[in-house]
């Protein structure tokens, strides 16, 4: 069914025509509907909205409830974009501190209402928003300034208006309340929207105005005119406040959840914001401008305000007289607990009394995975499927529908989607890290560490050029062309340790490179003989999918990632494969992979096998025996698992079942690999963390896997770059997207406060929940303990720490797990693999002494189930952290969200990744090279071999290879190529335009890079068009084998390749090359130097030319 159909039906409905008509006229009155279950009460909004297009506010009991109900409203309306009006601040009951997204927000939505729109607006709001009252409404048209495209607008008197509304002055703009103006182009960030406008002029005229991406900076739309606002909450503190209700149009209808609640959250509000205010004037000498109730709405005032509006009062609870009162006939969705034979016979029901049934959900392949559970257990249930996420299910007596919703049938959790806030930091700190600063670390393939220095200008014969300036030891100077700086690239190496810097000139580096080729290739050459051998080993192919397995899959509580889904398909073709599999899953913590092992360990025993689960400790035994218990309770499977807190009994009974073939999956430590665990029949092994067993577990193991299908995880996360350079070595999957109704961890930056401490712990056991406290100084941390119990006393805490022995830590870790304590105080061994759902709250003490990696690794332990998580950073002051301490804890406040911020925490993971999967030594050379040289080295190496030892194996592969006979083409000139920096005047902006230019690959990235140029800085100059001319020229020449490319004084001058590669000179290409030469005999001529061939073209003046010359000499090559 189509969403716009659903709506339709709504419309036309009697009550719904009654309700609508009878708000319509603007007469305060109060109406009463009952009945309205779960999101039933978006439903009707947007059925009433669509009727009379007036304007609604919806006032819902908090943040949380508010955006789902909007989440609901914008995937109901689809044309229309419903508002959320929020509260300034970032916490509840803390005036110091606003966030600049919700500001933003704000400010928009009263701008919005300004501009009156045609349809009406729908706002969704909760008290704490409508607490704090707003500017008024003549000030903010006042202080608005309007563009409009064909509009005259002098740049001086725009950069001047926005200086009195306090803007900032900027290169690039990232956040609200920043412009820069280059040349013809204006940026700002107005306070009114939730995008940054371009504003291009020609002449004086504004010839467009579009919006465009803070992250990328290129355009999105574009579009006619816009509204520019100052900051509200700061720039108009000296003018009157009115309350938000006072700024809606006349005909606003206004919807109450629960009206006496809203009256106790404003007048709390109120005496909060009171206290403050009194603390304030007591503590500082200060006046204050405003007083609280100029600032503040109370709940009178606040009733005084709803006497001119319709009032509707919905939900469960009903305050004010009603005019009239309507009852709908609605149930909530019943609960069925994964029971997909209740939940088909209810359906069934549901059809023998005339309800239709639909079934809404977001992903196409859950509404398939349910066509095909109930085609086997009832091929007479029907279904309508709608493609549209909602927080609720109901059903409708009224007009016989029955709507439930696939996260409630599957009980998993489900996340609204806000707009995404833009904070500067976010989009800064990604870009900073991979410009280059002054005093930066740079790696030059030829020549070494040094360090960054800046650009230089520098006059050839009277034309201006630009290089970058390194500096290496004994302050020797190196000059790089812009167009060698794919040569040179940021050095990363671990957090916190310099390398050494090489010296010009000397055999170190090369020596260095060559040792650590050499190691490379081997380590490279036995990872792919392992995997050409297990390609020729005998092995079990399993069946196709049963309906069992996809009942299984359909069960699970979160929807699955594309990363996750792949990693199951790959599994799965492996096992269906007649050679053993041997696949890598690698995921950072929490993103899925046990069930990707819980899939494939049913697909085993569904075809008759056996499967050892092995994992490195025994809390993590017990861990996935929980796990895989739960997830396959309903199927028919046995699972066991041994570790030493089994009697020697119980294990001789579980070995004895498991002999006799009447256990399918057994999970333990290294001791299921001991010569007295004999299987009946093995089909799959699953090892956790394979790097942290032993060297002599891991030789039993290579006996295990001759011809059983292995399947290795690990949570140190595998470079998705390394991966590719061992495509050949390993098969792997990377799962590097989080589950998508994972709630992003609220993660906040405190001093060590006692009140802080108190009201975090208590929040979290008053929600029945546990705490991980991580106090990093074995020392005093039984102190720290005292101090927890003593600001909560009915607390039950634990202590664990490295030092205890194993079993008495054992212990500890179980009581946690086992819920006989509330709070676990311990260093920072809460391991990767720990999975407590309970456990939502952590607390870092000493947060500034962790590197980046450690302190995301820590934060994932919390935030795994569906409830809210929160990690606190205790900190000394700020004030006294090093500048890198700050913008570590910074960086991590701000990226609370999984997944995207952790490019940035990645670079350290990297480099432990990369130690793991090929041997902890390679870390050592991985800090003298610095990652990304490491990296080409290991592509070279692993190339070579392909090519060579292993071209069998990969012939496919090789076939596909265009052949690249220069590996590089240096290009040398002394014409004028350069960006003028009077079209990018910022030098690390040119500095980052250079390197992307001179690392494009392709023809499509070239174009995409000129768009993006004109769309930042306006018209492209000459300089720059032959700039990016020259990276053609070097695709072209390495293709006709040139290594060297000097255009100056009028000529070309190419350098062949070294004469020892014979088969170029005997190639096709090389005799073009010959060709051309003989045609134009006057033109070129060849002479040999020191063993190289040189071809030199005379009457060259241009780059155009210079690119016409090449091209022809590639001649049907050009056409490639």
């Amino acid at each position: 069914m189509k969403i716009k159909d659903f709506i339709k039906l709504y419309k036309e409905d009697a009550i719904i025509q009654t309700i609508a008509s009878s708000i319509k006229p603007n007469e305060a009155k109060n109406l009463h509907l009952k009945g309205l279950t779960g999101s039933l009460d978006a439903v009707f909004v947007a059925a009433i909205q669509g009727q009379n297009h007036q304007n609604h506010l919806v006032i819902l009991h908090d943040k949380e409830e508010a955006a789902y109900f909007q989440h609901d409203l914008q995937n109901l309306l689809e044309k229309k974009d419903p508002l959320l009006f929020p509260t300034s601040y970032k916490r509840p009951y803390q005036f110091d501190e606003t966030e600049n997204a919700n500001v933003l927000m704000r400010a928009e939505i009263l701008n919005r209402i300004n501009n009156k729109s045609a349809s009406g607006e729908i706002i969704v709001t909760y008290p704490e928003a409508l607490s704090e009252k707003v500017i008024n409404k003549k000030s903010l048209l006042s202080n608005t300034f309007t563009a409009k495209v064909g509009e005259n607008l002098d740049v001086e008197f725009i950069a001047e208006l926005l200086q009195t509304y306090d803007f900032e002055p900027t290169d690039f703009v990232y956040e609200p309340g920043q412009y820069a103006v280059r040349g013809g182009i204006i940026d700002i960030f107005s306070y009114a929207s939730d995008q940054p406008y371009r504003i291009e002029l020609f002449g004086n005229e504004i010839d467009s105005i579009r919006t465009f991406d803070v992250a990328s900076q290129l355009s999105i739309d574009n579009v006619k005119h816009i509204n520019i606002i100052p900051n509200v909450q700061t720039r108009l503190l000296q003018e009157v406040r009115e309350s938000f209700l006072d700024y809606l149009p006349h005909n606003t209808k206004i919807w109450v959840k629960d009206y006496q609640r809203t009256l106790d959250v404003l007048e709390q509000y109120f005496d909060k914001a009171s206290q403050s205010f009194e603390q304030i004037i007591k503590t500082s000498e200060t006046e204050l401008v405003l007083k609280p109730h100029m600032l503040f709405e109370t709940a009178k005032s606040f009733e005084e305000g709803l006497k001119k509006y319709v009032t509707i009062e919905f939900g469960n609870r009903f305050f004010k007289p009603a005019d009239y009162t309507y009852e709908y006939d609605a149930k909530p969705q019943p609960s069925f607990n994964k029971n997909f034979d209740l939940l088909g016979e209810n359906l069934y029901q549901n059809q023998e009394e005339g309800l239709v049934n639909i079934i809404t959900s977001e992903s196409i392949s859950q509404t398939d995975r349910l066509t095909s559970i109930f085609a086997e257990i009832d091929s007479f249930i029907k279904f309508q499927s709608m493609a549209i996420s909602l927080r609720g299910g109901f059903v409708d007596h009224q007009l016989k529908l029955a709507c439930y919703t696939d996260h409630q049938i599957f009980e998993r959790f489900h996340r609204y989607k806000t707009k995404d806030k833009q904070s500067k930091s976010k989009a800064i700190t990604i870009r900073e890290l991979k410009n280059l600063q002054p005093g930066d670390f740079v790696t030059h393939i030829d020549h070494g560490v040094g360090r960054f220095a800046g650009m230089d200008k520098v006059d050839n014969q009277g034309k201006k050029q630009e290089v970058v300036r390194l500096i290496y030891r004994d302050n020797d100077l190196l000059f790089v062309s812009i167009h060698s700086l794919h040569k040179i690239s940021k050095y990363s190496g671990k957090e916190g340790t310099t390398p050494s810097i090489s010296k010009l000139g000397s055999q170190e580096w090369d020596n260095k490179k060559k040792k650590v080729k050499r190691q490379v290739k081997d380590i490279a050459k036995d990872l792919i003989k392992l995997y050409a051998k297990r390609k020729s080993a005998p092995g079990f192919a399993t069946g196709k999918d049963t309906f069992m397995q996809a009942e299984l899959e359909s069960s699970f509580i979160y929807e699955d990632t594309p990363d996750q889904a792949k990693a199951t398909a790959d599994v799965k073709v492996d096992m269906e494969l007649s050679h053993p599999m041997d696949r890598l899953v690698c995921g950072d913590v929490g993103f899925g992979k046990t069930e990707v092992a819980i899939r494939a360990a049913f697909k085993a025993v569904d075809n008759g096998k056996q499967v050892a689960v092995l994992v490195p400790t025994t809390i993590l035994a017990m861990q996935h025996y929980r796990t895989f218990s739960e997830r396959l309770e309903n199927l028919p499977v046995t699972i066991e698992y041994i570790n030493r807190f089994k009697t020697t009994k119980q294990i001789k009974e579980i070995l004895k079942r498991l002999e006799e073939g009447k256990v399918d999956i057994l999970i333990g430590t290294h001791r299921i690999v001991n010569k007295d665990v004999k299987f009946k029949d093995i089909g799959l092994l699953v090892i956790d963390e394979e790097q942290k067993f032993g060297v002599k577990v891991k030789d039993k193991l290579k006996e295990f896997r001759v011809n059983v299908d292995v399947l290795t995880l690990t949570a140190t996360p595998i470079p998705r770059t390394l991966h590719f350079s061992l495509m050949g070595a390993r098969d792997l999957s990377v799962i590097a997207t989080p589950p998508p109704n994972r709630q992003p961890v609220t993660t906040e930056l405190h001093t060590f406060n006692e009140e802080v401490l108190r009201d975090a712990i208590s929040f979290e056991l008053q929600r029945g929940g546990q705490v991980f406290f991580v106090h990093n100084r074995v020392g005093d941390i039984e102190q720290v303990g005292n101090i927890i119990l003593k600001l909560v006393p009915d607390a039950r805490i634990g202590v664990a720490h490295g030092q205890m022995e194993g079993p008495k830590l054992e212990k500890a870790m179980m009581r946690f797990i086992e819920g006989e304590y509330d709070v676990l105080v311990s260093t920072n061994i809460i391991e990767s693999g720990l999975d407590i759902p309970n456990a939502n709250t952590i607390i870092i003490n000493h947060a500034h002494m962790f590197g980046m990696s450690d302190l995301h690794q820590m934060r994932g332990r919390v935030g795994r189930s569906n409830k809210k998580a929160f990690c606190y950073l205790l900190t000394p002051p700020t004030i006294g952290l090093s500048a890198d301490a700050r913008k570590r804890l910074t960086t991590l406040e701000e990226f609370s969200d999984l997944g995207d911020g952790f490019k940035v925490a990645m670079r350290d993971l990297d480099i432990r990744g990369a130690g793991n999967m090929l041997g902890a030594e390679q870390s050592g050379f991985i800090t003298d090279l610095g990652f990304d040289m490491y990296h080409k080295i290991l592509d070279d190496a692993v190339s070579e071999l392909k090519a060579t030892e292993f071209a069998d194996l990969f012939k496919d592969e090789l076939a596909k290879k265009a052949q690249i006979i220069a590996q590089d083409c240096v290009i040398e000139t002394d014409l004028e190529i350069l960006i003028p920096e009077e079209y990018v005047s910022n030098i690390t902006e040119r500095l980052s335009l250079y390197s992307q230019l001179d690392n494009i690959k392709n023809e499509e990235e070239l174009s995409a890079f000129e768009q993006s140029i004109a769309d930042r800085f306006g018209k492209i100059p000459e300089q720059v068009y032959d700039l990016i001319e020259t990276v053609r020229i070097r695709w072209k020449a390495e293709r006709l084998g040139f290594e060297k490319l000097l255009i100056k004084n009028g000529s070309i001058k190419a350098y062949f390749v070294a004469a020892s590669n014979e088969k170029y000179f005997k190639s096709p290409i090389f005799g073009q090359v010959l060709q051309f030469v003989q045609a134009h005999p006057k033109k070129c001529q060849m002479k040999e130097y020191k063993d190289k061939l040189i071809l030199k073209i005379d009457e060259i003046d241009s780059i155009q030319q210079a690119k016409e010359i090449i091209y022809n000499m590639a001649g049907a090559e050009a056409l490639v």
